[in-house]
């Protein structure tokens, strides 16, 4: 667990964001639902700090050519003092950078023997240049701000007038920033079929590695995947963990299930050096996985998201965005998004939370591009009476539309909310933690002031992510959040708050309007997770809505945010 603390502060100054002084505690999971549990630590953003651990770049002295300066050739003699001069100079370039936000770099040069008055030049790979002044043993920090996402070679040249000598340098850097490619909904992983693993259920406390890069023509070099996560055929209660590398049931969970229970979340997670992502059954019990992609994240250019503050596209019950009443089992509609509800035309692709309520029998929902055939996938699982909500990004249609599958034999309410999309003509990419990392878990974590406990009932909670800023620097958070300890049913929202954390300090914050829409849906006794995109709102302050009438336990982890600089 120490392993991921570390490499998790380091993401999240590199970021800009930077942790809050509260406690952090751990614990193993807890009997008998298997909720993972982990250290918590509530946050807020900064401007500065260090680099995520697998995001810096170096490139060694030794590495530096000398030559004699251009114009040193006079003449043979000339020529021979000058090419001397540069073999037996010892001037040293080291080049250390991190990928100081999304699309920056911030490098530092250290010229080794070299005199005072050297002229520093840094190639950025771009067509752009910067020049600073320095001498030997000086280490200059200069950051810069790239317009594109993607791979770069820096290029640094410290010249020595004195000793007719010029010292280069190259380092190659890559953003930390990753844009997103749409994909049509394609299963990758079904244990009960042997499709992308062996033919068996993952066993208690067991794992499978399922293979990214390279299948269904996912590139080589992905950085991170949305897959849509579906445990079935459970004998208890467990939860599931999805991440890059296996570093055990540490820290968050995905996906949490009871026995008996299919259910389904959507992830964001970032894949491996091998090209691969560990599900891990932190149930005690063993348990079919299923995972179907729906797009990518790659350092190179795509799509860059949007959030909005969710917006209600469809309600079947009001006859919203769609014909009024129940879609018939096995019926679908259509949604027409992109150029409405504050989706761009020419958006690749919308983030929505889809929700079924009223369903007469068991069964699954399919979001997917119009004009497609249905796929053989699912965004959402219910039973029959059940209110059940599940974040999914959808790509969009040729015609700007998505269409929603009822896969029940039976009638069933759907309520369809457009939380973000993606388009080429936004540059907010993403930045992603190494795996979930919990923020809150009310049960055992004082926050913000507040001695831990249940979330009243009714009740909104504001969570500083960014507790000193009035102008937060990050465009969306993805938060995988859930609710326990249930004693009735009702709904959470999580929205952006207007108020910066200072405003509430000082008493200066207005109350926010209570939202409509709802982020997680839970019945007595669950306990239920969902992925939530929001914005990052005016200073980095969340708010989460108790819209239930009985108090809850929160838990929040914390997968990546957006960002735009």
């Amino acid at each position: 667990m120490l392993r991921r603390r570390l490499m998790f502060s380091a993401a999240l100054v590199a970021a800009g964001v930077s942790l809050a002084s509260v406690p952090a505690q751990a614990a193993g999971p807890v009997a008998p639902a298997g909720q993972g549990v982990a250290a918590t630590t509530a946050v807020n953003t900064g401007k500065g700090g260090s680099m995520p651990g697998d995001k810096t770049f170096s490139s060694p002295a030794d590495r530096t050519v000398r030559t004699p300066l251009p114009g040193a050739r006079a003449g043979a003699a000339a020529a021979a003092r000058a090419q001397g001069a540069a073999a037996d100079s010892d001037l040293g370039i080291y080049l250390y950078a991190r990928a100081a936000t999304a699309h920056s770099i911030e490098l530092r040069t250290h010229v080794t023997g070299a005199p005072a008055g050297l002229d520093i030049t840094i190639d950025w790979g771009d067509g752009t240049t910067d020049h600073v002044t320095g001498s030997g043993d000086d280490q200059p920090v200069t950051t810069h701000t790239y317009a594109q996402v993607g791979a770069y070679t820096v290029t640094v040249t410290a010249k020595d007038a004195g000793n007719g000598v010029q010292g280069v340098n190259r380092l190659d850097f890559v953003t930390s920033g990753s844009e997103y490619t749409a994909h049509a909904p394609t299963r990758l992983l079904d244990t009960r079929s042997g499709l992308g693993a062996a033919q068996a259920k993952v066993p208690g406390r067991g794992s499978v590695a399922l293979k990214i890069a390279g299948a269904a023509r996912i590139p080589a070099g992905v950085r991170a995947v949305v897959l849509n996560v579906t445990a079935t055929n459970a004998t208890g209660a467990g939860h599931v963990v999805v991440q890059p590398e296996s570093y055990g049931f540490d820290e968050g969970s995905n996906l949490n299930y009871a026995a008996g229970q299919t259910v389904a979340n959507q992830v964001i997670v970032p894949v491996g050096k091998d090209g691969s992502v560990q599900l891990l059954n932190g149930g005690w019990e063993s348990v079919d996985l299923l995972a179907d992609v729906t797009g990518y994240f790659t350092a190179s250019v795509a799509a860059g998201y949007v959030p909005l503050s969710p917006v209600r596209a469809a309600d079947t019950r009001e006859g919203l965005g769609t014909a009024k009443g129940q879609v018939r089992g096995y019926g679908t509609f259509d949604i027409d998004v992109a150029g409405r509800k504050r989706v761009a035309e020419g958006a690749t692709a919308v983030a929505l939370n889809v929700t079924v309520t009223n369903p007469r029998a068991a069964g699954h929902l399919t979001a997917y591009p119009s004009g497609q055939a249905a796929p053989t996938t699912s965004s959402l699982n219910f039973t029959a009476g059940q209110t059940v909500a599940n974040s999914v990004i959808v790509p969009v249609g040729a015609d700007g539309k998505i269409t929603i599958r009822n896969g029940s034999w039976d009638p069933a309410d759907v309520v369809v909310d457009v939380v973000g999309y993606y388009s080429s003509g936004s540059r907010s990419a993403l930045v992603a933690v190494g795996g979930p990392y919990r923020i809150l878990d009310s049960r055992k974590d004082s926050w913000a002031g507040r001695k831990a406990g249940p979330v009243p009932a009714r009740t909104m909670l504001p969570l500083p992510f960014d507790s000193h800023t009035t102008d937060s620097h990050i465009d969306g958070w993805v938060l995988n959040t859930a609710v326990t300890n249930t004693k009735d049913a009702g709904f959470l929202s999580v929205t952006a708050d207007p108020n910066t954390w200072p405003d509430y300090l000082n008493g200066s914050a207005v109350t926010p309007p209570r939202p409509v829409s709802s982020s997680v849906n839970w019945t007595a006794g669950a306990t239920v997770a969902n992925l939530v995109q929001a914005s990052g709102g005016k200073g980095g302050v969340l708010d989460f809505w108790n819209q239930g009438w009985r108090d809850i336990d929160l838990i929040v982890d914390l997968i990546a945010w957006y960002q735009t600089n």
